[in-house]
């Protein structure tokens, strides 16, 4: 933190049981994060062309922001248990480091004159039954870019994600899980939108006493931006590169070993 001076990071939080079965909780605080080209945007075109950061020129991202949730379990008969949470939620980001391209096709990330203010709601629902979990989860998110007097959407943020885990897990012998994310059409740099897609994923690990296998099957749908959209235009010679906003590397199956020492 030298480079780029003190923060001061407060933070406040209640807590609110209104009934057994029924709670909320409302908070906030401040933020910050020091300037680094290790983020979404960079890792989505390999880091490729990439500026380092500059400390005479970059500074803090700082951020202010505020949630409030409701909580809510009950049973339903002697096996059958339902959570649901409902989060709502409001970020400003002040000065935010945006990548951006220079004519040199260099990319450089550099601190906005403006801010970006990030709003939403956030639904996770949580049904468990004998030795099976299901997870639901729905996230709306609404990302604005306010700068020079313009707001527009800010890019590379779906408003629309939805998630969904099923998990059997016999504990100490069994663990088998079957996954499902939902990503909507989102806005790209260019002032085009992306397509919609979804990513699926299943795992089961076996276990022993000391040791367990597992096998992960990533991305079983092949779902890749090459398939559905283009990553780049014009030609094979001379191409200007698009956004990557989804999976390359396609269905990925991997295994392993773990020990307990």
């Amino acid at each position: 933190m030298v480079d780029y001076g003190i923060a001061f990071l407060p933070r406040i939080t209640a807590l609110f049981k209104i009934t057994n079965k029924f709670s909320s909780r409302i908070g906030g605080g401040f933020g910050y994060k020091s300037p680094t080209i290790f983020t979404e945007e960079s890792e989505r075109i390999q880091y490729k062309n990439v500026l380092p950061i500059d400390k005479n020129t970059n500074r803090l991202e700082r951020s202010y922001g505020g949630n409030i949730d409701f909580n809510y379990r009950t049973t339903f008969g002697e096996e059958v248990t339902f959570s649901i949470n409902q989060l709502f939620f409001y970020t400003y980001l002040d000065n935010p480091l945006l990548l951006e391209i220079q004519p040199n096709n260099l990319y450089q990330f550099i601190n906005s004159s403006g801010h970006i203010d990030t709003r939403g709601t956030e639904t996770n629902i949580k049904i468990g039954y004998d030795d099976f979990k299901l997870f639901l989860g729905y996230t709306f998110t609404d990302t604005r870019l306010h700068q020079n007097g313009i707001s527009i959407e800010n890019p590379l943020t779906p408003k629309h994600r939805i998630n969904s885990v099923l998990m059997y897990e016999i504990e100490e012998k069994w663990k088998v899980g079957l996954e499902a994310y939902y990503f909507s059409p989102q806005k790209l740099s260019d002032g085009t939108t992306g397509k919609q897609y979804v990513i699926c994923g299943f795992m089961a690990e076996k276990l022993w006493e000391n040791f367990s296998m597992y096998l992960n099957f990533e991305n079983f749908l092949d779902a890749r931006q090459t398939r559905f959209d283009t990553i780049y235009t014009g030609t094979v010679t001379n191409p200007v590169f698009r956004d990557i906003y989804a999976p390359l590397d396609g269905f990925l199956i991997n295994g392993g070993i773990k020990f307990k020492l």
